[in-house]
């Protein structure tokens, strides 16, 4: 995750601490040298959307084999013993798990910060207020474009309106709250529509994914933005960064999933403003690039542990065998002992490039995805070849 608004402007948001933490780059199983990572966790495998690039392959009704309660319960325990400074609960859907907010209540009181990844559908004016009182910290909530656009890639009518009221209901509690959207060639046209959307609804936070092409995402490789278009809307997205802090608008910009977004921010900021490029360098070194299997853990809704949420085909552990705290720490399987020293393993244009520093290989589903090896380069990366050996 990088913050463009931070790396262009300086500004500081909430989370900061955690990207920017001194000691985040060289923590190997963590967010930092002193916590586990922060843990996205599938509570369910329900879902009341169809939406086309998801990477759980949500159903409409729950796994048979989901987490209980008590095992839930259990789990956050073990992930407050190891110190993991976030849960991010997502699905699927996580409001369609009914005892989520039980849960939610759980985690907050175990001091974990308790996060929402959320379609939105589902948020009424009381969920709002629920989710503040809980002690939520944050709620993303997906918008792939307006109207029928949205619709159309969430499979479903009326998904657009629901997500959108979600937003406000939100707003109005006083939640904290943000926007999330997924760049392919279906969705890039309505990049400038959810920006005009975010300011004109007085969203502070808008997230953009770059498409990973695994669950149902992986037969939409040939819809991800060629490298041209990837920054064409890089380019965009930064003069709507410069436009909204000139007119004194608080609202953190984020791009997540592709961190060949950092070196091109830094080149940008090197032509353009020199001074601001070192200390853009300084926080990118410190965030340390992609950080699966270190940073990052995902856990499935039945338990199964994973470097990250786009991996549920590479099962590290099991909670129902052993905890998390354990199965992280020990990181007995190759794929996460290799994640945690992956430079040596990283192959193709990785081996070249000055910045492996500040991006540390990318997405590895992406690479598996298309190369079908884990440790090939990233095809989504769009660094031209004379910029991948540029020096800082």
């Amino acid at each position: 995750m990088i913050s463009l608004t931070k790396l262009l402007c300086g500004d500081s948001f909430y989370g900061d601490t955690l990207r920017y933490a001194p000691s985040s780059h060289t923590a190997r199983a963590g967010a930092r040298e002193d916590s586990g990572p922060v843990v996205v966790w599938n509570c369910t495998r329900a879902c009341n959307l169809k939406c086309r690039h998801c990477y759980a392959e949500a159903t409409r009704e729950p796994e048979p084999g989901e987490l209980t309660t008590a095992e839930a319960k259990a789990l956050v325990d073990d992930l407050a013993s190891f110190r993991v400074p976030v849960l991010l609960l997502s699905g699927g859907e996580p409001l369609l798990r009914r005892d989520i907010f039980d849960l939610i209540a759980y985690a907050a009181n175990r001091d974990i910060r308790v996060v929402l990844s959320t379609n939105g559908t589902l948020i009424d004016a009381s969920t709002a207020r629920k989710l503040k009182i809980l002690g939520v910290s944050y709620v993303g909530i997906s918008l792939d474009g307006v109207d029928s656009a949205h619709d159309s890639f969430r499979g479903q009518k009326g998904a657009f309106v629901q997500a959108l009221e979600g937003i406000r209901h939100c707003l109005t509690a006083g939640q904290r709250v943000g926007l999330r959207f997924t760049l392919s060639k279906d969705t890039v046209k309505q990049v400038p529509d959810i920006l005009y959307l975010v300011e004109e609804e007085g969203i502070p936070r808008v997230c953009f994914y770059h498409l990973v092409y695994t669950g149902r995402g992986s037969r939409l490789a040939e819809r991800d933005l060629s490298h041209e278009e990837t920054r064409e809307v890089m380019d965009l997205l930064i003069e709507r960064v410069y436009r909204w802090q000139r007119k004194g608008k608080k609202v953190e910009m984020l791009t997540v999933d592709n961190h060949a977004d950092g070196p091109y921010l830094y080149l940008y900021l090197k032509k353009e403003n020199p001074e601001r490029a070192a200390q853009a360098l300084e926080l990118l070194r410190l965030n340390g690039g992609n950080r699966s299997g270190m940073a990052i853990a995902a856990i499935d809704w039945e338990g199964g542990v994973h470097p990250d949420q786009f991996t549920l085909h590479h099962t590290v552990g099991h909670i129902r065998e052993e905890p998390f705290s354990r199965i992280w720490s020990e990181a007995k399987h190759p794929i996460l002992s290799g994640l945690r020293d992956r430079k040596p393993l990283l192959k193709g244009r990785c081996q070249q490039c000055s910045w492996l520093d500040i991006c540390n290989g990318n997405c590895r589903a992406r690479a598996e995805a298309v190369t079908g090896d884990f440790w090939e380069a990233d095809p989504a990366c769009y660094l031209t070849e004379e910029e991948i050996r540029e020096k800082a």
